[in-house]
């Protein structure tokens, strides 16, 4: 059965493992990087979805742009507990755009 990541710091992971997700709290952008490449390892797959926290996802574009055109994982940028960033919702105006041939957000 594939599973559901979240990565983030403490205060924003938290909630979601009290949702029965797989949460990976981390302190720094070197841990998030060590966390995220465990768990994206194409020989394990166990991660349908990656939830990852948008601050840290910022810092790690590079490694999540490699998944940008498949199916799993998932990486769906999460605001945190400071607030959005907006880079989630770019994320899904430019998947939006690439799926449907134009912006209609």
């Amino acid at each position: 059965m594939l599973k559901i990541g979240v990565i983030g710091g403490r205060e924003t992971v938290m909630g979601f493992k009290a949702l029965g997700l797989d949460a990976f709290p981390v302190t720094d952008v070197a841990h998030a990087r060590e966390v995220f490449g465990n768990l994206t390892r194409a020989e394990e797959q166990e991660y349908a979805i990656i939830y990852i926290e948008e601050g840290y996802a910022q810092a790690l574009s590079a490694e999540i742009d490699k998944f940008k055109d498949s199916p799993t994982p998932a990486i769906i940028l999460i605001p945190g507990r400071d607030g959005s960033l907006g880079l989630g919702q770019s994320a899904l105006k430019a998947a939006v755009e690439r799926a449907v041939g134009s912006d209609i957000l």
